[in-house]
Protein backbone atom coordinates (compact mmCIF):
# COMPACT_ATOMS: atom_id res chain seq x y z
CA UNK A 1 0.00 0.00 0.00
CA UNK A 2 2.77 2.40 0.96
CA UNK A 3 4.40 1.88 -2.45
CA UNK A 4 1.13 2.65 -4.28
CA UNK A 5 0.69 5.84 -2.24
CA UNK A 6 4.27 6.78 -3.03
CA UNK A 7 3.77 6.30 -6.78
CA UNK A 8 0.49 8.27 -6.73
CA UNK A 9 2.16 11.19 -4.95
CA UNK A 10 5.06 11.05 -7.36
CA UNK A 11 2.85 10.95 -10.47
CA UNK A 12 0.82 13.87 -9.19
CA UNK A 13 3.97 15.88 -8.58
CA UNK A 14 5.34 15.11 -12.03
CA UNK A 15 2.04 16.10 -13.65
CA UNK A 16 2.16 19.44 -11.80
CA UNK A 17 5.70 20.08 -13.07
CA UNK A 18 4.65 19.27 -16.65
CA UNK A 19 1.72 21.66 -16.29
CA UNK A 20 4.13 24.51 -15.45
CA UNK A 21 6.37 23.46 -18.33
CA UNK A 22 3.38 23.70 -20.70
CA UNK A 23 2.47 27.16 -19.39
CA UNK A 24 5.97 28.51 -19.86
CA UNK A 25 7.05 26.51 -22.90
CA UNK A 26 8.47 28.51 -25.77
CA UNK A 27 9.54 31.49 -23.73
CA UNK A 28 12.18 29.75 -21.63
CA UNK A 29 14.69 27.19 -22.80
CA UNK A 30 14.38 23.94 -20.79
CA UNK A 31 17.67 24.26 -19.00
CA UNK A 32 16.84 27.82 -17.83
CA UNK A 33 13.25 26.88 -17.05
CA UNK A 34 14.57 24.28 -14.63
CA UNK A 35 16.41 26.99 -12.68
CA UNK A 36 13.25 29.10 -12.41
CA UNK A 37 11.09 26.21 -11.18
CA UNK A 38 13.69 24.98 -8.72
CA UNK A 39 14.41 28.50 -7.50
CA UNK A 40 10.71 29.16 -6.91
CA UNK A 41 10.30 25.75 -5.22
CA UNK A 42 13.25 26.60 -3.01
CA UNK A 43 11.65 29.94 -2.11
CA UNK A 44 8.40 28.15 -1.21
CA UNK A 45 10.29 25.46 0.72
CA UNK A 46 12.29 27.77 2.98
CA UNK A 47 9.22 29.99 3.54
CA UNK A 48 7.20 26.99 4.73
CA UNK A 49 10.12 25.50 6.62
CA UNK A 50 10.57 28.68 8.67
CA UNK A 51 6.82 29.21 9.19
CA UNK A 52 6.22 25.61 10.31
CA UNK A 53 9.17 25.76 12.70
CA UNK A 54 7.96 28.99 14.38
CA UNK A 55 4.33 27.86 14.45
CA UNK A 56 5.24 24.53 16.10
CA UNK A 57 7.29 26.42 18.69
CA UNK A 58 4.38 28.72 19.59
CA UNK A 59 1.87 25.85 19.68
CA UNK A 60 4.09 24.02 22.12
CA UNK A 61 3.98 27.11 24.31
CA UNK A 62 0.15 26.92 24.23
CA UNK A 63 -0.43 29.58 21.58
CA UNK A 64 -2.76 27.46 19.38
CA UNK A 65 -3.92 30.21 17.00
CA UNK A 66 -0.47 31.55 16.17
CA UNK A 67 0.51 31.79 12.48
CA UNK A 68 3.82 33.42 11.61
CA UNK A 69 2.52 34.35 8.14
CA UNK A 70 -0.10 36.65 9.74
CA UNK A 71 2.38 38.63 11.89
CA UNK A 72 3.45 42.15 11.03
CA UNK A 73 7.05 42.52 9.85
CA UNK A 74 7.72 44.67 12.90
CA UNK A 75 6.57 42.02 15.37
CA UNK A 76 8.46 39.30 13.48
CA UNK A 77 11.83 41.07 13.80
CA UNK A 78 12.29 39.72 17.33
CA UNK A 79 12.70 36.21 15.89
CA UNK A 80 15.43 37.19 13.39
CA UNK A 81 18.56 36.52 15.45
CA UNK A 82 17.36 33.16 16.74
CA UNK A 83 16.27 31.99 13.27
CA UNK A 84 19.56 32.94 11.60
CA UNK A 85 21.36 30.92 14.25
CA UNK A 86 19.00 27.93 14.02
CA UNK A 87 17.98 27.87 10.37
CA UNK A 88 20.75 29.93 8.80
CA UNK A 89 18.32 32.51 7.30
CA UNK A 90 15.32 34.73 8.09
CA UNK A 91 12.25 35.82 6.07
CA UNK A 92 9.86 38.61 7.05
CA UNK A 93 6.15 37.62 6.95
CA UNK A 94 5.43 40.06 4.08
CA UNK A 95 8.15 38.35 2.00
CA UNK A 96 7.05 34.75 2.59
CA UNK A 97 6.15 32.82 -0.57
CA UNK A 98 2.47 32.47 0.44
CA UNK A 99 2.04 36.24 1.08
CA UNK A 100 3.84 37.38 -2.08
CA UNK A 101 1.82 34.90 -4.10
CA UNK A 102 -1.47 36.08 -2.56
CA UNK A 103 -0.92 39.57 -4.04
CA UNK A 104 1.05 38.48 -7.13
CA UNK A 105 -1.73 38.83 -9.73
CA UNK A 106 -2.39 42.46 -8.65
CA UNK A 107 1.23 43.46 -8.03
CA UNK A 108 2.45 45.54 -10.99
CA UNK A 109 5.93 45.43 -9.50
CA UNK A 110 6.00 41.68 -8.82
CA UNK A 111 9.48 41.38 -10.34
CA UNK A 112 10.78 44.04 -7.90
CA UNK A 113 8.92 42.45 -4.96
CA UNK A 114 10.52 39.05 -5.68
CA UNK A 115 13.95 40.53 -6.32
CA UNK A 116 13.81 42.35 -2.96
CA UNK A 117 12.61 39.22 -1.12
CA UNK A 118 15.43 37.11 -2.63
CA UNK A 119 18.01 39.78 -1.77
CA UNK A 120 16.75 40.09 1.81
CA UNK A 121 16.88 36.31 2.35
CA UNK A 122 20.52 36.24 1.19
CA UNK A 123 21.36 39.31 3.28
CA UNK A 124 19.81 37.76 6.40
CA UNK A 125 22.64 35.20 6.44
CA UNK A 126 25.43 37.81 6.02
CA UNK A 127 27.97 37.78 8.80
CA UNK A 128 26.66 34.46 10.14
CA UNK A 129 27.98 30.89 9.82
CA UNK A 130 25.53 30.20 6.98
CA UNK A 131 26.66 33.14 4.81
CA UNK A 132 28.55 30.98 2.27
CA UNK A 133 25.62 28.60 1.88
CA UNK A 134 23.15 31.38 1.00
CA UNK A 135 25.32 33.81 -0.93
CA UNK A 136 24.22 34.07 -4.60
CA UNK A 137 21.64 31.29 -4.25
CA UNK A 138 18.98 33.15 -6.22
CA UNK A 139 21.33 34.41 -8.96
CA UNK A 140 19.89 32.09 -11.61
CA UNK A 141 16.31 33.24 -11.09
CA UNK A 142 16.58 36.48 -13.02
CA UNK A 143 13.10 37.99 -12.56
CA UNK A 144 13.99 40.80 -14.98
CA UNK A 145 15.21 38.58 -17.80
CA UNK A 146 13.98 39.07 -21.37
CA UNK A 147 13.63 35.29 -21.48
CA UNK A 148 10.51 35.72 -19.35
CA UNK A 149 9.01 38.33 -21.67
CA UNK A 150 9.79 41.52 -23.59
CA UNK A 151 7.96 43.86 -21.18
CA UNK A 152 7.65 44.03 -17.39
CA UNK A 153 3.94 43.21 -17.67
CA UNK A 154 4.68 40.06 -19.73
CA UNK A 155 7.44 39.03 -17.37
CA UNK A 156 5.21 39.46 -14.35
CA UNK A 157 2.41 37.45 -16.02
CA UNK A 158 4.90 34.57 -16.43
CA UNK A 159 6.05 34.93 -12.81
CA UNK A 160 2.42 34.75 -11.59
CA UNK A 161 1.96 31.49 -13.57
CA UNK A 162 5.21 30.16 -12.14
CA UNK A 163 4.22 31.00 -8.55
CA UNK A 164 0.73 29.55 -9.02
CA UNK A 165 2.15 26.36 -10.50
CA UNK A 166 4.63 25.88 -7.65
CA UNK A 167 1.97 26.77 -5.06
CA UNK A 168 -0.39 24.14 -6.52
CA UNK A 169 2.21 21.39 -6.20
CA UNK A 170 1.08 19.12 -3.41
CA UNK A 171 4.32 19.15 -1.50
CA UNK A 172 2.44 19.03 1.81
CA UNK A 173 4.24 19.01 5.08
CA UNK A 174 7.76 17.76 4.59
CA UNK A 175 7.27 15.20 7.39
CA UNK A 176 3.86 13.96 6.10
CA UNK A 177 4.94 12.93 2.63
CA UNK A 178 5.80 9.34 1.94
CA UNK A 179 8.07 10.69 -0.81
CA UNK A 180 10.73 13.32 -0.39
CA UNK A 181 8.57 15.62 -2.54
CA UNK A 182 10.88 18.61 -2.98
CA UNK A 183 13.87 16.36 -3.63
CA UNK A 184 11.90 14.14 -5.99
CA UNK A 185 10.68 17.14 -7.99
CA UNK A 186 14.29 18.27 -8.27
CA UNK A 187 15.44 14.90 -9.62
CA UNK A 188 12.50 14.66 -12.02
CA UNK A 189 13.29 18.10 -13.46
CA UNK A 190 16.97 17.24 -13.85
CA UNK A 191 16.13 13.98 -15.63
CA UNK A 192 13.44 15.60 -17.76
CA UNK A 193 15.91 18.09 -19.18
CA UNK A 194 19.07 15.99 -19.12
CA UNK A 195 17.37 13.44 -21.37
CA UNK A 196 16.78 15.95 -24.14
CA UNK A 197 19.42 18.55 -23.44
CA UNK A 198 22.25 16.28 -24.60
CA UNK A 199 25.58 17.53 -23.33
CA UNK A 200 24.34 20.67 -21.59
CA UNK A 201 22.32 18.49 -19.23
CA UNK A 202 24.02 15.13 -19.40
CA UNK A 203 27.43 16.29 -18.34
CA UNK A 204 26.26 16.93 -14.81
CA UNK A 205 23.48 14.48 -14.40
CA UNK A 206 24.12 10.95 -13.15
CA UNK A 207 21.07 8.66 -13.54
CA UNK A 208 19.67 7.69 -10.16
CA UNK A 209 20.39 3.96 -10.62
CA UNK A 210 24.09 4.63 -11.33
CA UNK A 211 24.19 6.95 -8.29
CA UNK A 212 22.70 4.19 -6.17
CA UNK A 213 25.17 1.56 -7.39
CA UNK A 214 28.20 3.85 -6.88
CA UNK A 215 27.09 4.80 -3.38
CA UNK A 216 26.10 1.32 -2.24
CA UNK A 217 29.56 0.11 -3.25
CA UNK A 218 31.26 2.98 -1.38
CA UNK A 219 29.37 2.25 1.86
CA UNK A 220 29.68 -1.56 1.95
CA UNK A 221 30.53 -2.55 5.52
CA UNK A 222 29.82 0.93 6.93
CA UNK A 223 26.85 1.99 9.05
CA UNK A 224 28.13 5.47 9.83
CA UNK A 225 30.93 7.65 8.42
CA UNK A 226 32.63 10.94 9.20
CA UNK A 227 31.58 12.62 5.94
CA UNK A 228 30.90 12.15 2.24
CA UNK A 229 32.75 13.95 -0.59
CA UNK A 230 32.34 14.44 -4.34
CA UNK A 231 35.15 16.34 -6.10
CA UNK A 232 32.94 17.08 -9.15
CA UNK A 233 29.59 17.21 -7.41
CA UNK A 234 27.37 18.74 -10.11
CA UNK A 235 23.95 19.24 -8.60
CA UNK A 236 24.72 16.97 -5.63
CA UNK A 237 22.78 13.82 -6.54
CA UNK A 238 25.59 11.47 -5.45
CA UNK A 239 26.05 13.20 -2.10
CA UNK A 240 22.32 12.96 -1.44
CA UNK A 241 22.24 9.32 -2.49
CA UNK A 242 24.67 8.70 0.39
CA UNK A 243 22.32 10.59 2.73
CA UNK A 244 19.49 8.33 1.56
CA UNK A 245 21.40 5.04 1.85
CA UNK A 246 23.27 5.67 5.11
CA UNK A 247 20.69 8.02 6.69
CA UNK A 248 21.89 11.62 7.00
CA UNK A 249 22.11 11.24 10.79
CA UNK A 250 24.82 8.60 10.20
CA UNK A 251 27.06 11.05 8.32
CA UNK A 252 28.54 12.81 11.33
CA UNK A 253 30.14 15.90 9.79
CA UNK A 254 28.03 16.16 6.66
CA UNK A 255 28.40 16.47 2.90
CA UNK A 256 31.24 18.13 1.00
CA UNK A 257 31.66 18.84 -2.68
CA UNK A 258 33.22 21.08 -5.29
CA UNK A 259 31.70 22.26 -8.56
CA UNK A 260 33.21 24.42 -11.31
CA UNK A 261 29.98 25.55 -13.03
CA UNK A 262 28.33 28.46 -11.18
CA UNK A 263 24.71 27.61 -12.10
CA UNK A 264 25.20 23.98 -11.11
CA UNK A 265 26.94 25.03 -7.89
CA UNK A 266 23.87 27.13 -6.99
CA UNK A 267 21.57 24.22 -7.86
CA UNK A 268 23.62 21.91 -5.66
CA UNK A 269 23.24 24.15 -2.61
CA UNK A 270 19.49 24.53 -3.29
CA UNK A 271 19.29 20.74 -3.63
CA UNK A 272 20.87 20.30 -0.19
CA UNK A 273 18.22 22.54 1.40
CA UNK A 274 15.39 20.86 -0.54
CA UNK A 275 16.53 17.52 0.91
CA UNK A 276 16.45 19.01 4.41
CA UNK A 277 20.22 19.00 4.93
CA UNK A 278 20.96 21.73 7.50
CA UNK A 279 23.25 24.63 6.50
CA UNK A 280 25.83 23.40 9.04
CA UNK A 281 25.86 19.91 7.49
CA UNK A 282 27.09 20.74 4.00
CA UNK A 283 30.03 22.57 2.48
CA UNK A 284 29.88 22.99 -1.29
CA UNK A 285 32.67 25.03 -2.91
CA UNK A 286 32.78 26.76 -6.30
CA UNK A 287 36.22 26.32 -7.88
CA UNK A 288 38.15 24.12 -10.32
CA UNK A 289 38.90 20.98 -8.26
CA UNK A 290 42.12 20.06 -10.07
CA UNK A 291 43.67 23.54 -10.02
CA UNK A 292 42.17 25.10 -6.87
CA UNK A 293 41.05 22.30 -4.56
CA UNK A 294 38.98 23.33 -1.54
CA UNK A 295 38.73 21.29 1.69
CA UNK A 296 42.53 20.88 1.53
CA UNK A 297 42.91 21.22 5.29
CA UNK A 298 39.94 19.04 6.22
CA UNK A 299 40.41 15.57 7.65
CA UNK A 300 40.22 12.89 4.91
CA UNK A 301 36.85 11.48 3.80
CA UNK A 302 35.56 7.99 4.55
CA UNK A 303 33.22 7.97 1.54
CA UNK A 304 34.03 9.51 -1.86
CA UNK A 305 31.59 9.12 -4.74
CA UNK A 306 32.01 10.84 -8.09
CA UNK A 307 31.20 10.93 -11.79
CA UNK A 308 33.82 13.45 -12.97
CA UNK A 309 33.67 14.89 -16.52
CA UNK A 310 35.15 12.47 -19.08
CA UNK A 311 38.47 13.29 -20.73
CA UNK A 312 38.42 17.06 -20.26
CA UNK A 313 41.48 19.19 -20.94
CA UNK A 314 43.53 20.55 -18.05
CA UNK A 315 46.87 22.35 -17.58
CA UNK A 316 48.83 19.16 -16.85
CA UNK A 317 52.57 19.50 -17.49
CA UNK A 318 52.11 23.00 -18.98
CA UNK A 319 52.00 24.03 -15.33
CA UNK A 320 55.42 23.35 -13.75
CA UNK A 321 54.01 23.54 -10.21
CA UNK A 322 51.59 20.65 -10.61
CA UNK A 323 54.18 17.85 -10.59
CA UNK A 324 55.07 18.95 -7.03
CA UNK A 325 51.43 18.98 -5.93
CA UNK A 326 51.16 16.32 -3.16
CA UNK A 327 48.04 14.92 -4.85
CA UNK A 328 49.81 14.14 -8.14
CA UNK A 329 53.53 13.86 -7.29
CA UNK A 330 53.42 10.30 -5.84
CA UNK A 331 52.78 8.84 -9.32
CA UNK A 332 55.80 10.73 -10.69
CA UNK A 333 53.84 11.80 -13.77
CA UNK A 334 50.77 13.92 -14.56
CA UNK A 335 47.64 12.84 -16.44
CA UNK A 336 47.82 13.98 -20.11
CA UNK A 337 46.76 17.57 -20.85
CA UNK A 338 43.98 16.36 -23.14
CA UNK A 339 42.60 13.79 -20.66
CA UNK A 340 42.28 14.78 -17.00
CA UNK A 341 40.50 11.54 -15.94
CA UNK A 342 43.36 10.10 -13.88
CA UNK A 343 44.03 13.49 -12.28
CA UNK A 344 40.55 13.20 -10.72
CA UNK A 345 41.43 9.66 -9.55
CA UNK A 346 44.68 10.87 -7.94
CA UNK A 347 42.84 13.79 -6.33
CA UNK A 348 40.20 11.44 -4.87
CA UNK A 349 42.90 9.11 -3.55
CA UNK A 350 44.66 12.03 -1.82
CA UNK A 351 41.42 13.08 -0.10
CA UNK A 352 40.51 9.50 0.94
CA UNK A 353 40.68 8.36 4.58
CA UNK A 354 42.79 5.30 5.44
CA UNK A 355 39.62 3.34 6.22
CA UNK A 356 37.63 4.91 3.37
CA UNK A 357 36.29 3.82 -0.02
CA UNK A 358 36.18 5.90 -3.20
CA UNK A 359 33.82 4.83 -5.96
CA UNK A 360 34.33 6.70 -9.26
CA UNK A 361 32.78 6.46 -12.73
CA UNK A 362 35.55 6.33 -15.36
CA UNK A 363 35.98 6.60 -19.10
CA UNK A 364 37.10 3.14 -20.36
CA UNK A 365 40.19 4.46 -22.19
CA UNK A 366 42.05 5.13 -18.93
CA UNK A 367 42.08 1.39 -18.23
CA UNK A 368 44.30 0.45 -21.17
CA UNK A 369 45.97 3.47 -22.82
CA UNK A 370 49.78 3.75 -22.68
CA UNK A 371 52.09 6.65 -21.81
CA UNK A 372 51.51 8.70 -18.66
CA UNK A 373 48.20 6.97 -18.00
CA UNK A 374 49.88 3.57 -17.88
CA UNK A 375 52.46 4.93 -15.40
CA UNK A 376 49.67 6.21 -13.12
CA UNK A 377 47.88 2.82 -13.32
CA UNK A 378 51.17 1.13 -12.42
CA UNK A 379 51.57 3.42 -9.39
CA UNK A 380 48.00 2.64 -8.25
CA UNK A 381 48.39 -1.14 -8.69
CA UNK A 382 51.94 -1.40 -7.26
CA UNK A 383 50.76 0.46 -4.16
CA UNK A 384 47.65 -1.72 -3.89
CA UNK A 385 45.11 1.13 -4.07
CA UNK A 386 42.73 -0.37 -6.67
CA UNK A 387 40.19 -2.60 -4.98
CA UNK A 388 37.86 -3.28 -7.89
CA UNK A 389 37.08 -2.39 -11.52
CA UNK A 390 33.50 -2.83 -12.76
CA UNK A 391 32.53 -2.79 -16.43
CA UNK A 392 29.08 -1.20 -16.80
CA UNK A 393 26.67 -1.62 -19.73
CA UNK A 394 26.70 0.98 -22.53
CA UNK A 395 24.04 3.63 -23.01
CA UNK A 396 23.31 4.23 -19.30
CA UNK A 397 23.96 7.98 -19.41
CA UNK A 398 22.08 10.73 -21.21
CA UNK A 399 23.96 12.14 -24.16
CA UNK A 400 26.50 9.31 -24.54
CA UNK A 401 26.27 5.62 -25.42
CA UNK A 402 29.77 4.84 -24.06
CA UNK A 403 30.06 1.82 -21.75
CA UNK A 404 31.69 3.35 -18.68
CA UNK A 405 33.50 1.65 -15.78
CA UNK A 406 33.66 2.13 -12.02
CA UNK A 407 37.01 2.21 -10.26
CA UNK A 408 36.96 1.52 -6.52
CA UNK A 409 39.91 2.79 -4.46
CA UNK A 410 40.94 1.75 -0.95
CA UNK A 411 44.02 2.40 1.14
CA UNK A 412 43.85 -0.51 3.57
CA UNK A 413 43.17 -3.59 1.43
CA UNK A 414 43.40 -6.98 3.10
CA UNK A 415 45.28 -8.62 0.17
CA UNK A 416 46.96 -7.47 -3.01
CA UNK A 417 44.42 -8.79 -5.52
CA UNK A 418 42.00 -6.66 -7.56
CA UNK A 419 38.43 -7.73 -8.25
CA UNK A 420 37.16 -7.40 -11.84
CA UNK A 421 33.38 -7.51 -12.45
CA UNK A 422 31.83 -7.71 -15.91
CA UNK A 423 28.39 -6.14 -15.43
CA UNK A 424 28.03 -5.26 -19.11
CA UNK A 425 24.92 -7.44 -19.43
CA UNK A 426 23.28 -6.27 -16.20
CA UNK A 427 20.57 -3.98 -17.58
CA UNK A 428 17.09 -3.68 -19.03
CA UNK A 429 16.30 -1.60 -22.10
CA UNK A 430 14.02 1.41 -21.48
CA UNK A 431 13.16 3.44 -24.61
CA UNK A 432 16.51 4.73 -25.97
CA UNK A 433 18.56 4.09 -22.85
CA UNK A 434 19.65 1.09 -20.83
CA UNK A 435 18.81 1.04 -17.16
CA UNK A 436 20.12 -0.82 -14.09
CA UNK A 437 17.33 -2.53 -12.16
CA UNK A 438 17.29 -3.06 -8.39
CA UNK A 439 18.17 -6.70 -9.10
CA UNK A 440 21.16 -5.71 -11.29
CA UNK A 441 22.43 -3.32 -8.61
CA UNK A 442 22.06 -5.89 -5.80
CA UNK A 443 23.85 -8.58 -7.83
CA UNK A 444 26.84 -6.27 -8.49
CA UNK A 445 27.02 -5.07 -4.85
CA UNK A 446 26.77 -8.64 -3.50
CA UNK A 447 29.63 -9.72 -5.76
CA UNK A 448 31.69 -6.70 -4.71
CA UNK A 449 31.17 -7.63 -1.04
CA UNK A 450 31.88 -11.37 -1.44
CA UNK A 451 34.82 -11.11 -3.93
CA UNK A 452 34.14 -14.66 -5.12
CA UNK A 453 35.10 -15.86 -8.60
CA UNK A 454 32.02 -16.40 -10.78
CA UNK A 455 32.40 -17.72 -14.34
CA UNK A 456 31.89 -15.02 -17.00
CA UNK A 457 31.01 -12.43 -14.31
CA UNK A 458 33.75 -11.79 -11.75
CA UNK A 459 37.30 -12.71 -10.90
CA UNK A 460 39.89 -11.73 -8.28
CA UNK A 461 43.21 -11.18 -10.03
CA UNK A 462 46.65 -11.19 -8.38
CA UNK A 463 49.15 -8.35 -8.63
CA UNK A 464 51.50 -10.69 -10.58
CA UNK A 465 48.94 -11.34 -13.30
CA UNK A 466 48.10 -7.64 -13.71
CA UNK A 467 51.82 -6.91 -13.98
CA UNK A 468 52.13 -9.68 -16.62
CA UNK A 469 49.31 -8.00 -18.56
CA UNK A 470 51.35 -4.78 -18.57
CA UNK A 471 49.00 -3.06 -16.10
CA UNK A 472 46.02 -3.25 -18.42
CA UNK A 473 42.90 -2.87 -16.22
CA UNK A 474 40.19 -3.62 -18.80
CA UNK A 475 37.72 -6.10 -17.34
CA UNK A 476 37.63 -8.11 -20.59
CA UNK A 477 41.35 -8.93 -20.10
CA UNK A 478 40.55 -10.91 -16.94
CA UNK A 479 36.92 -12.03 -17.11
CA UNK A 480 36.19 -14.41 -19.95
CA UNK A 481 33.14 -13.61 -22.06
CA UNK A 482 30.58 -16.38 -22.18
CA UNK A 483 30.32 -17.84 -25.67
CA UNK A 484 26.59 -17.78 -26.35
CA UNK A 485 26.93 -19.12 -29.88
CA UNK A 486 25.25 -22.43 -30.62
CA UNK A 487 27.49 -25.47 -30.11
CA UNK A 488 27.75 -27.43 -33.35
CA UNK A 489 28.24 -31.22 -33.52
CA UNK A 490 30.63 -31.58 -36.48
CA UNK A 491 30.14 -35.39 -36.90
CA UNK A 492 26.38 -34.94 -37.03
CA UNK A 493 26.71 -32.02 -39.43
CA UNK A 494 28.98 -34.02 -41.76
CA UNK A 495 26.48 -36.92 -41.80
CA UNK A 496 23.67 -34.46 -42.68
CA UNK A 497 25.74 -32.94 -45.51
CA UNK A 498 26.56 -36.44 -46.85
CA UNK A 499 22.84 -37.27 -46.79
CA UNK A 500 21.95 -34.02 -48.63
CA UNK A 501 24.64 -34.68 -51.28
CA UNK A 502 23.30 -38.23 -51.80
CA UNK A 503 19.71 -36.96 -52.16
CA UNK A 504 20.91 -34.28 -54.56
CA UNK A 505 22.55 -36.95 -56.73
CA UNK A 506 19.30 -38.96 -56.90
CA UNK A 507 17.44 -35.81 -58.00
CA UNK A 508 20.05 -35.10 -60.69
CA UNK A 509 19.71 -38.68 -62.01
CA UNK A 510 15.90 -38.31 -62.08
CA UNK A 511 16.16 -34.98 -63.95
CA UNK A 512 18.63 -36.51 -66.45
CA UNK A 513 16.16 -39.37 -67.14
CA UNK A 514 13.28 -36.91 -67.74
CA UNK A 515 15.43 -34.73 -70.07
CA UNK A 516 16.56 -37.88 -72.02
CA UNK A 517 12.92 -38.97 -72.46
CA UNK A 518 11.85 -35.52 -73.70
CA UNK A 519 14.75 -35.32 -76.15
CA UNK A 520 14.16 -38.92 -77.30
Amino acid sequence: MADIKKEQERDELHRAIWAIADELRGSIDGWDFKSYVLGMMFYRYISENLTNYLNADEMEAGNEDFNYADLSDEDAEMAREDMVQTKGFFILPSELFCNVRKNAAHDENLNMTLEAAFRHIEESAKGSESEDNFSGLFDDIDVNSNKLGATVAKRNAKLVKLMDGVADMRLGNYQDNSIDAFGDAYEYLMGMYASNAGKSGGEFFTPQEVSELLTRIAVVGKTEVNKVYDPACGSGSLLLQAAKILGKENVRQGFFGQEINLTTYNLCRINMFLHDIGYDKFDIAHEDTLMTPQHWDDEPFEVIVSNPPYSIKWEGDDNPVLINDPRFSPAGVLAPKSKADLAFIMHALAWLATNGTASIVCFPGIMYRGGAEKKIRQYLIDNNFIDCVIQLPGNLFYGTSIATCIMVLKKNKQDNSTLFIDASREFVKVTNNNKLTEENISKIVAEFASREDVDYFARCVSWDEIKEQDYNLSVSTYVEQEDTREVIDITKLNAEIKDIVAREQILRDEIDKIVAEIEG
